[in-house]
């Protein structure tokens, strides 16, 4: 790993604020971006939309392996039913599998010529890309979490609730961190940053100070 060649792995759990932040570190470092959690939710939507249920091994298996992101280009992935598709074939170490070498040629590879990439997911640090430069674990109370989400999902949803809202991060918090393959967990080296007192900007204006200092060491 050079100066030249900058990745960024982005770690944590749902509504944590992981996205907004990778996002914003990929525009302002001139990164490419991947939200690995498209690659997950997308085949969840596949499954659903095909009537097969994600807890099948060997369909998800089958989907993954197929899987484009031009398949999923006008979807919308961003319901709590696919949340909750994709939290069950990301368990699967099938799927995980399939789909790895997808996220690391994009690390190695970003398009357009630039000179690294941001991935944010959930094993970035520790699966994807245990040899990024810089790696940070984004985290916030589950309250907090689902606070955000439920303000996210409400006018798509009327019947989701604050406390169902709460219940389902906090069962896929157990299923993220709990499964055998891929476990999601921080980076040994990972900066762990608290979100659930601090808005998008303090987040940011944290991240990149950390970020700066790595880039220094490394061109020392």
């Amino acid at each position: 790993m050079t100066a030249s060649s900058l990745i960024i792995a982005v770690d944590g759990p749902a509504a944590s604020g992981k996205g907004t932040l990778s996002r914003r570190l990929a525009q302002y470092y001139g990164l490419a971006y991947l939200d690995t959690g498209v690659l997950y939710r997308g085949v969840g939507w596949l499954m659903l939309t095909q009537n097969l249920d994600p807890r099948d091994e060997e369909q998800a298996a089958m989907t993954a392996q197929a899987f484009t992101l031009a398949a999923v280009a006008d979807a919308d992935i961003r319901t709590p039913d696919v949340g909750r598709a994709a939290s069950l074939v990301a368990a699967q170490p099938q799927v995980r599998a399939a789909l790895l070498a997808y996220q690391r040629d994009f690390a190695a590879n970003p398009p357009g010529g630039v000179r690294g990439a941001v991935l944010d997911g959930r094993d970035i640090g520790t699966v994807i890309c245990p040899d990024a430069l810089v790696k940070f674990f984004i985290t916030a109370s589950p309250e907090e979490r689902a606070r955000r989400r439920y303000k996210d999902h409400r006018a798509k949803d009327a019947s989701i609730t604050l406390d169902t809202t709460l219940e389902d991060i906090k069962r896929r918090d157990a299923r993220d961190g709990g499964r055998e393959t891929a476990p999601m967990r921080a980076a040994e080296d990972a900066e762990l940053i608290d979100t659930t007192t601090l808005d998008a900007d303090a987040v940011f204006a944290r991240a990149c100070r950390y970020i700066d200092k790595s880039l220094k060491v490394e061109d020392a």
